[in-house]
């Protein structure tokens, strides 16, 4: 029988309050700590979602010995800082996307990890998605020949607030780190890091990118056009060609429920795969204790190399980009 694992979660926006919401329908997962900069805050946070205990700091948090891992969802820009914190106090970490700001935050991140003898993950929760498993599974297959182009965008009309964390470049705002990570991770896990790298962006008044277009190209010809944008609405899909057919991971392709498959003039299939009682980040918090059972500081399925090799294409798109963080580029 798998181990109760105390999580205490570091940040109390909207993205962990879905996360919490989720840990709450596997019975392995104890919802412990709630911790933000404002006791406030987390005492909030904690009585809404059934949170046994809330600090209003971060260093409280990781001091007490009843936690056994951490869910780590403040602003981009602190990600490194804060898992460092929770490393350092020999905490499990699921640090959500991205990672960090750069590929030094994150190289230092995985040896600090190694160092401690501690468990790390990005929190990319598409990787554990039945629609991603059941494309990375027809691609494997072999089925429609070779993959030869990925076509994908995540766009939304966001509000502009310069002081919001989307348009503020302190908080590692902009549209590549937020959403635009997704487009590139279905580009990096389907066909490997790129030789070729163009860009368009698009800058708003606070400096942050708000539109980004990203044209990936490969060795043996194969090519990735991918999208993110706060400027307007888009179809939100991911569509693999082959050289015999394609599938595309339709709306909100990061948690599809529906695929639609192609082959060689044939009908188009319209495969839909069940949806679970929650957003869908039981599925990661689930993995995380499933290798914290089987004593594993990292994952199989999202392992640190990957998460450095998915960094290091960002690192490159910002360079082509202009795209610049005050205090950490």
């Amino acid at each position: 029988m798998s181990k109760i694992y105390n999580w205490a979660i570091l940040g109390c926006g909207r993205i962990a309050k879905k996360f919490a919401g989720d840990l709450r329908l596997l019975p392995n997962a104890r919802l412990y700590a709630a911790a933000s900069r404002s006791i406030e805050n987390a005492q909030a946070f904690a009585a809404e979602l059934g949170f046994e205990k809330a600090y209003g700091s971060y260093e409280e948090m990781v001091n007490d010995p009843g936690v056994d891992v951490v869910y780590i969802a403040s602003p981009h820009s602190y990600h490194f800082e804060h898992s460092l914190l929770c490393l350092n106090h020999r905490k499990a970490v699921l640090c959500e996307k991205a990672f960090a700001i750069n590929s030094r935050e994150v190289g230092i991140m995985i040896a600090t990890a190694r160092k401690n003898n501690t468990f790390l993950m990005e929190a990319f929760w598409t990787r554990f998605q039945p629609s991603f498993l059941k494309v990375m599974e027809i691609i494997r297959s072999g089925e429609l020949g070779a993959l030869k182009l990925v076509r994908s965008d995540f766009a939304f009309n966001a509000e502009y607030n310069p002081e919001k964390r989307l348009y503020n470049v302190n908080l590692g705002g902009g549209s590549l780190l937020d959403i635009g990570i997704y487009p590139i991770f279905m580009a990096l896990i389907t066909l490997g890091k790129p030789s070729e790298i163009k860009t368009m962006a698009r800058f708003c008044p606070t400096g942050a990118e708000e539109s980004i277009l990203m044209s990936f190209g490969y060795p043996n010809g194969e090519m990735a056009s991918l999208v993110s944008s706060f400027a307007s609405h888009t179809s939100t899909q991911t569509e693999f060609s082959f050289e015999n057919g394609f599938v595309r991971l339709n709306r909100r392709f990061y948690a599809a429920t529906t695929l639609t498959y192609w082959k060689n003039w044939e009908e188009e299939k319209h495969i839909v795969l069940e949806k679970g009682a929650g957003f869908g980040y039981d599925l990661e918090a689930a993995h995380v204790m499933e290798c914290l059972d089987a004593g594993k500081t990292e994952s199989d399925w999202m392992p640190l190399s990957l998460s450095a090799d998915l960094m290091e294409v960002i690192d490159r798109v910002k360079k082509d980009a202009g795209i610049v963080f005050p205090g950490h580029d």
